[in-house]
């Protein structure tokens, strides 16, 4: 299209459409190496402590000021070396790689474990609280996501990870999903904080449907490529989060119930997929009507809707629904509780793909929602193996990302952006991919950090 300021708009979405994923092993693989990425920088870290400046003169704390900031950005060079650019090389150019990878991954991070489990002189605390365990989970999917969703445009990233078209798995395809578990295990009704009033209500919900208006707008402004079969042709990933929050704050439901509420949803849902309404979701036909152009994202509400219910109720069973006399037996047998939960799911979630209907992200169906708490509970049974270690240290980068994880990702959709109007993507080279990649991910890495070292958040939801 003559003065388009996107004239590849067509054939960058056909690059990531007709898609059919990966396989089940490989997805579960993944989430075994990347959260040992955490651990093993959980183990051999210790957290940054900023210093405050003392009552001298402005020159005095600006000198001071400087070289904390020196070294606090020193340490997130280090974080983003253990931890982004190995997670970055897994997903591009070692990818290929990923199951022998595995092994001496898994030798390493247990080895160093060991070793300073049984070394007492390296003791120099407790070992990592839930919350914190929790907060790193959180961090991990902030951290693949924003890697995806720029790696996924240049030839380096496998298809195989990209988003499905209509049933499969890949590695993008669970990045919906466990954003909305990742809030919904900590959120305010697991955490059985007194229920939101309206007027609380819009205030969370208004910034979610002016970011997703704001880019609907912001795409069709500058014809940025966008994926009919993703969510439809005007709804995006705001307007999921902003309609999953209505509906909690509309209906509440006690924590401890949530659950069975949202799996009744789900069961509902997926009889009302196996009986036509996936043939109408999947059709490539659409009306003129807006629920017909949006038909993946407002039907797929549903699911999404039963996911965030059912990990509420996760939530608040596996950390915030024990009195603090039994605080201790939490700590002690919550890796035990989350890995046996996410056994049954990836159990369930093998025999509905292969009885009631294959996994579709699409559609969210039963399957999907399964899965997605299979390998998203499987990744925070594995980032909890740091409490065998003794002294082990959330990470600086883990950190700033947790204070600012909407910040982040608002950030990182923006650079994305604005590295697709000014890079041909699909014709890069795969070194340069790769340079173009490690700066996006550096640069995001540092600014977010620089952002919480000067006090800045922006979270809502």
């Amino acid at each position: 299209m003559d003065g388009s300021l996107n004239p590849n708009k067509h054939l960058k979405e056909q690059f990531v459409s007709n898609l059919t994923g990966s396989s089940m092993l490989e997805i579960a693989v993944m989430s075994t190496v990347v959260p040992l990425l955490f651990v093993l920088r959980h183990s051999i870290c210790s957290s940054y402590q900023t210093v405050t400046p003392t009552k001298k003169n402005d020159h005095d704390n600006a000198v001071l000021g400087s070289k904390e900031l020196g070294n606090y950005m020193a340490t997130l060079t280090v974080d983003f070396l253990f931890i982004v650019l190995p997670m970055l090389l897994i997903f591009t150019v070692l990818a290929d790689w990923v199951y022998i990878f595995a092994i001496p991954m898994m030798v390493l991070v247990f080895s160093v474990v060991a070793a300073k489990r049984f070394d007492a002189s390296n003791y120099s605390g407790g070992s990592l609280s839930l919350r914190t365990n929790v907060s790193s989970y959180r961090v991990l999917v902030m951290i693949i996501t924003f890697v995806c969703i720029l790696a996924v445009d240049f030839k380096i990233f496998p298809r195989r990870y990209a988003k499905t078209e209509t049933y499969g798995t890949s590695l993008m395809d669970l990045g919906v999903g466990s954003f909305i578990l990742a809030n919904a295990l900590v959120s305010r009704q697991a955490r059985s904080v007194s229920s939101v009033n309206w007027k609380a209500a819009v205030q969370s919900t208004s910034p979610l449907l002016l970011l997703g208006f704001a880019r609907l707008l912001t795409t069709r402004s500058v014809d940025y490529q966008v994926h009919a079969g993703e969510y439809g042709v005007h709804w995006n990933f705001f307007f999921t989060l902003a309609a999953v929050s209505i509906l909690t704050s509309i209906i509440n439901i006690p924590p401890q119930y949530s659950g069975i509420f949202g799996v009744a949803i789900l069961i509902g849902f997926q009889y009302w997929l196996s009986h036509g309404l996936n043939v109408y979701l999947l059709s490539d036909e659409r009306g003129t009507d807006i629920l017909s152009k949006n038909k993946e994202g407002i039907f797929s509400i549903l699911g999404y809707w039963g996911l965030y219910l059912v990990g509420v109720q996760l939530g608040y069973y596996l950390f915030f629904g024990n009195r603090p006399a039994t605080a201790l037996r939490t700590i002690k047998w919550a890796r035990v509780r989350v890995s046996f939960i996410s056994l049954v799911f990836w159990l369930v979630t093998v025999l509905l793909d292969r009885h009631v209907e294959r996994v579709s992200r699409r559609m969210c169906n039963l399957a999907y929602v399964t899965l997605v708490l299979a390998e998203n509970l499987q990744a925070l049974a594995i980032l909890m193996l740091s409490d065998f270690t003794a002294g082990s240290k959330i990470s600086a980068l883990e950190e700033a990302l947790n204070r600012n994880l909407l910040g982040s990702f608002l950030l990182a959709n923006l650079l994305t952006g604005l590295v697709n109007l000014y890079v041909d993507t699909l014709f890069t080279p795969s070194l340069s991919a790769l340079v173009i990649l490690l700066a996006y991910a550096y640069c995001l890495s540092i600014i977010t950090g620089i952002a919480d070292f000067y006090g800045v958040k922006l979270k809502f939801w």
